[in-house]
């Protein structure tokens, strides 16, 4: 019976495989093809998603190594920036200091007359009313009260008040100021006074016989106990005349631009 059995399920094993290769060999070429097809629209779309997960992996990998990339970069070109930047304010501190050496040696040159302290200002008090100036010498440069003080364009003011290392500067601008003063184109005396007017001087006391112009130079006059005689003051910029010629009065430009002096001379003599 077991022999029976077993003969049986060859004879079926062989016929099943007969029928395969019959089958097989009487299958066309496009019926392949189209089990090919059919093979790949199911693979393809497997293999599209894989290919595509590999390029976005890969691609995320160059972004981040690009990213590592820039930044070190960018921490670079800071510290060139930085460098730069500190050469950068070496060289114009050095350019001021050159520029303040001139202008003492300028300063020098114009005043060989006098004997000066040289100095700059470190501090500005200005108001409506007040305007001082700071400088950074005192008495240990020999500096003392009612000194004249000078910049290379003319006279700034004098000395108020000096500790041991600095000094108050009390400017002709100041409304509390009056400086004795003359016009180059007469010898008569006028009284230039700080004026509540943004930086202009009000010259008064003008004599009616005095023969002033728009344009005329004004400098001390040597006379009042402070200032030498000579030193520039302005030019003036507008006469102002009233009923009484005693009362008529002209507005000075100073020459000197207080906004922006920074190097001063001190009169000691």
């Amino acid at each position: 019976m077991r022999r029976k059995k077993t003969g049986i399920i060859g004879i079926i094993i062989t016929i099943i495989i007969l029928v395969a290769l019959v089958f097989l060999s009487n299958l066309k070429l496009e019926n392949l093809s189209y089990i090919e097809n059919a093979f790949s629209t199911i693979v393809m779309p497997i293999q599209t998603g894989y290919t595509y997960l590999k390029n976005k992996v890969t691609g995320n990998t160059n972004f981040f190594t690009n990213m590592d990339n820039l930044k070190t970069e960018n921490e670079k070109l800071k510290q060139e920036n930085s460098e730069l930047e500190k050469s950068l304010r070496e060289l114009e501190i050095i350019k001021a200091e050159n520029e303040t050496l001139k202008e003492y040696v300028g300063l020098k040159e114009k005043y060989t007359d006098y004997k000066t302290v040289p100095a700059y200002i470190i501090s500005k008090d200005i108001s409506n009313y007040s305007k001082i100036f700071v400088i950074n010498a005192g008495k240990k440069d020999g500096i003392d009260t009612e000194m004249t003080v000078i910049s290379d364009h003319g006279l700034i003011g004098y000395v108020i008040s000096v500790t041991e290392n600095t000094a108050n500067v009390q400017t002709i601008i100041d409304s509390s100021s009056a400086v004795t003063a003359k016009m180059s184109t007469t010898e008569d005396s006028i009284i230039c006074r700080g004026s509540l007017e943004d930086g202009m001087l009000k010259a008064t006391y003008i004599p009616t016989s005095a023969d002033i112009s728009e344009g005329d130079m004004v400098e001390t006059s040597g006379m009042g106990g402070i200032y030498p005689k000579g030193i520039t003051i302005g030019r003036i910029e507008s006469i102002e005349n009233t009923k009484n010629v005693l009362d008529r009065y002209a507005w000075i430009k100073p020459a000197v631009d207080f906004d922006k002096v920074q190097t001063v001379l001190v009169i000691t003599n």
